[in-house]
């Protein structure tokens, strides 16, 4: 069993930065965490000088699409997981509109299966729930699937769930957290007729006009809708990517122990805003959409109170001809994962968070929300799912760097200021700094459930 020393790091974890060293194995675990002057137990065969970097736990993403099965023109689970490892993220939780559906037993061993062939990081699945197969729920493992996946408003595929009586069964199927996607339907496709009648001379929508289409009140009704069931059937329900300031009143303040109904902020809407629509175009249209700076702020606060327990991506390659046109022809979805890490911290040197905020929302809050086992902190027995971080190393994001099967982001051309230097996974090195060991897989993440 090979030993090796993190030296002289700025340690991030459970609210405090200390700085100290970090001893892990070749075989996967944290040993020991020297910090206040505690000595080595013994010596190490590899030290890994940490001077002037953070080292934090692995960020957690728990909601990314990496389109494979069906969709590899786009993405795969090799390719994104590469892009993953290079970004600080060492756990994904991928989601079930693939082709086909992840939405029955089969397929999602199917898909397991695939994930412990290709993906470089850790990983698991959702289950996808539709209109009829929620009685498959009490057959689930619930050891080694996530959550639920719920379209209350179906963003791609006919995963729409929209039976009064199918939500009702579903909410009170399951003691898993159920991840709703939540836009109304109906204002949706009222706003659309709208639009297209203002714009009927046209073949599309200006893509400007899509916060208006997928707008504040769709959400709002939708997110509405789902806490009013969870609260009723007293199901653990997950808002996924939050994006309107109205949303925040659905949700309590407060640690993600305990709480029942949670919610997730996305890098998207956190970082960008209605104005963003005239330089970036459909590269930034995502379901649901990117909205007023005053939304944007507000989630930015709601993260700072607790109100918003964990950020992530919906990182959701799409090709760039296929992001050609407006409101209603570009396809809806951007890749995110190899630069959400770096986003949040640039997000620390413009005052909006600070570093220990970022790391409970990307790294501790993810494990414990959906009690993942042995991860998502730098304790002695854990996973040494690690990421060295280093501050004031100026760089630009340009297309060369793009891991991504799709070969964009909208990001290009963005400065940052934190380098993501090293990224352990169950204690080996899958990025360097330079190059991601594609050689390497990850494991499947157990829940404590």
């Amino acid at each position: 069993m090979k030993r090796i020393l993190i030296h002289n790091a700025l340690i991030v974890n459970e609210g405090e930065t200390v700085r100290g060293s970090v001893v892990i194995t070749d075989q996967g675990r944290i040993t020991e965490i020297l910090t206040h002057g505690k000595p080595l137990s013994a010596p190490c065969e590899e030290t890994i000088d940490a001077t002037g970097c953070y080292l934090i736990p692995g960020v957690i993403d728990d909601h990314v699409h990496f389109r494979d099965p069906g969709l590899t023109h786009k993405a795969d689970i090799l390719t994104e997981s590469r892009a993953a490892a290079a970004g600080g993220v060492t756990s994904i939780m991928d989601m079930p509109n693939t082709v086909p559906q992840t939405t029955t037993l089969q397929a999602l061993e199917e898909k397991r299966a695939l994930m412990e062939e290709r993906c470089i990081v850790n990983h698991s699945c959702y289950y996808g729930a539709t209109n009829t197969n929620y009685t498959d729920f009490a057959r689930l493992d619930k050891a080694h699937v996530c959550g639920i996946k719920l379209f209350m408003g179906s963003s791609t595929g006919n995963m729409l769930v929209d039976q009064a009586n199918t939500l009702q069964a579903i909410f009170s199927g399951t003691d898993m957290p159920i991840a709703a996607h939540c836009e109304s339907p109906l204002l949706i496709r009222k706003n659309t007729e709208k639009y297209q009648a203002m714009y009927q001379e046209e073949d599309d929508i200006p893509v400007d006009k899509h916060p208006f289409i997928r707008s504040a009140e769709a959400c709002y009704a939708s997110s509405h809708l789902a806490v009013e069931m969870a609260r009723e059937y007293d199901a653990r329900l997950h808002l996924l990517h939050l994006s309107t300031a109205r949303e925040l009143k659905l949700l309590t303040p407060g640690p993600v122990e305990g709480k029942k109904i949670t919610g997730e902020a996305c890098i998207a809407h956190l970082m960008f805003e209605q104005k963003n629509y005239r330089t970036l175009g459909a590269l930034i249209k995502c379901n649901p959409a990117v909205k007023r700076k005053a939304d944007r702020d507000a989630l930015r606060e709601a993260v700072r109170t607790d109100l918003i327990d964990v950020i992530a991506t919906d990182h959701a390659p799409h090709l760039l001809t296929e992001k050609k046109g407006g409101a209603l022809k570009a396809l809806s979805g951007m890749p995110m994962v190899q630069f959400s890490l770096v986003c949040m911290l640039q997000l620390i040197n413009e005052g909006v968070f600070a570093i220990e905020k970022v790391v409970e929302k990307m790294c501790h809050a993810p494990a414990r929300l959906f009690q993942i086992s042995e991860r998502g902190f730098i304790r002695e027995g854990y996973y040494a799912d690690l990421v060295l971080i280093r501050p004031d190393m100026p760089w630009i994001v340009n297309h060369d760097l793009v891991l991504s099967k799709c070969g964009w982001s909208p990001l290009e051309g963005t400065p940052f200021d934190w380098r993501v230097e090293r990224t352990f996974i169950n204690g080996h090195t899958v990025y360097d700094g330079h190059t991601v060991d594609e050689s390497y897989r990850g494991q499947e993440l157990i829940f404590s459930r």
